[in-house]
This record gives structure tokens, sequence and C-alpha cells, in this order.
């Protein structure tokens, strides 16, 4: 394609988003010295940032219900097309789904999608963070098909379930996707960011890509944040950035909620994670 489309960059919350966005946008624009955290909306931009609605309303949005902010959101999706020259990145927690007749991630502004999956049971605890929450409250947000998370502005991010939020990308008819998983990036992330090039059919510069990897490293994104902060930080969190260790919620999570967890998404982990499936089904079956 030639013409200017969006590439999604999509994920349910707490799923390696930020961490993914850091690293196109250090490989891109981040040169020698790199791109700080409060500089990645440089790069990439997000389908719910208050301004474009403001554009797009012709001032000071106003929205009462979700209705509201449908009937504008296309508008504001074009403006933050318009907003880059080319293909470029966009941010969503959204699900790919119609809702009242109208497409969320529209197919005629769209290019791709890279999906960045991170399994449940990690999600929760980060999730809870995140929403100033306990883990009960989480675990039974992500499991709410109707769950929509609304910013402070009042735009509606149509969240639903954890597995309805896949399925929904992975399931699209016609869109070109590539999904990643935040443990594989995690465990390889040279690897793991390398298919992503591939998908995008860019043969990365080793220099840019090598700098890009270290700039990136979790470590260096919380000095980052402890320094300067991060803007995009909720105002109940403590810190956005937090030990993004892979398998914390065996010591996170009680063996009620992670039958819970198990009971609520086990055909959707066992086609994207078979090992945890199996181990979280040994402990769905000792808890009644």
């Amino acid at each position: 394609m030639n013409d200017q489309r969006i590439i999604w960059l999509a994920s349910f919350p707490k799923s390696g988003n930020t961490w993914v966005r850091a690293f196109l946008a250090n490989y891109f624009i981040g040169g020698a010295k790199g791109l700080s955290i409060n500089e990645l909306r440089r790069f990439t931009l997000g389908d719910i940032r208050a301004d474009f609605y403001d554009a797009a309303a012709g001032g000071k949005f106003d929205f009462k219900t979700i209705d509201d902010y449908l009937k504008l959101r296309p508008k504001a999706l074009r403006l933050i097309l318009n907003a880059r020259d080319g293909h470029h990145f966009v941010k969503t927690h959204h699900q790919s789904v119609v809702l009242n007749g109208q497409p969320l991630i529209p197919p005629e502004i769209t290019a791709a999608a890279i999906c960045i999956l991170r399994n449940p049971f990690d999600v929760a605890p980060s999730y809870a963070r995140h929403s100033n929450s306990t883990l009960d409250e989480a675990i039974d947000a992500m499991l709410d098909p109707s769950r929509l998370s609304i910013t402070p502005r009042g735009i509606s991010e149509v969240v639903g379930r954890w597995d309805d939020h896949i399925a929904s990308w992975t399931e699209s008819t016609g869109l070109a996707m590539h999904l990643v998983r935040y443990e594989d990036l995690r465990d390889d992330p040279k690897a793991g960011f390398r298919k992503i090039f591939k998908f995008l059919k860019i043969n990365p510069d080793p220099g840019h890509f090598s700098n890009a990897l270290r700039l990136t490293k979790l470590e260096n994104l919380k000095k980052q944040e402890q320094k300067h902060g991060f803007i995009e930080r909720p105002k109940q969190m403590s810190s956005f950035f937090h030990s993004g260790k892979v398998g914390g919620w065996r010591k996170s999570l009680t063996d009620e909620q992670i039958a819970k967890l198990h009971r609520g998404f086990e055909p959707t982990l066992q086609k994207y994670y078979p090992e945890i499936a199996e181990e979280t089904a040994k402990i769905a079956a000792r808890v009644s």
C-alpha cells in the first residue's frame, strides 16, 4: 500500500504495549542518545488522545454517553491518521469489534496490527495496580465481557474480557496481523523484535537495533521514570514500570484466584499458553 494508514499496536491493558512502543520509537527516531519515555508521543499516537477529540468536536468535547463518543470517534481517528506522514503506529486497548454498527478499528484506515499478548495470571496483579483495585476486582474486570475503561475526560475504551479481546484481533477477517507474546519478548527480546521487523518487511540496521534493545531494557525504563516521572502514568499508580516479571503470578495469586482465571479462560489458554494451562488445570482441579 502506498496510501497513508495506521499500524495498530493492540493489547489488553498491562500486556507490554508501552515497552514495544518504546523500542520502536528508539529504533526509528531515538538516535544514539535515545528517546525519553516522556517523548514517546513524538513517535506513536494513541486512539484515546483527548486533544484529537477536542479538535474533532471543534472545542472541548462533552461525552455524556458512549454513543456520544462513538459518533465522534471516526472524525478523531481521521485526525490521528493524518497527524503523521505515511503508515504510522497507533496504540489501542480497544477490541477490534463493531459497536452500534460502527467498527472501532475501521479497515479503511488500517494497514496492519501488532497484537501483544500476555498471560492473564501475570496481567491480573499488574491490572490491579493500574486500576487501584484489589486482585479479586481486577480478575472480575478481566472476566467482564462489557468492561469499559473510561479516561478522566470521558473517553471509553471497549476492553471487555481478556480472551474476547484477543479473539477480536486474531479473528479479524482480512487484517494483516502479527501476534507476539510478552513472555517470548522478555525471554529473547532480540529474536522477538526481529520477528516484528520481519512482519513489517523491514531489514533493521544492526547498530540502531542493538542500541534500541539496550535503551529499552526494563531497568532503564524504570530508572527514567524514577528520575523524571512518566506523563502517561495514571495518578493512582505509584509507578508505571513495575517488575515486568514473567511468572510472578505464582507468588501473587491464591489458588482460588488461579482457578477462577483458568476456568474463565481455559480454551484461550490452551491455544496460546498450553504450558501454563496444564499447570493451572491441576490447581483448578483441587480447588472446589
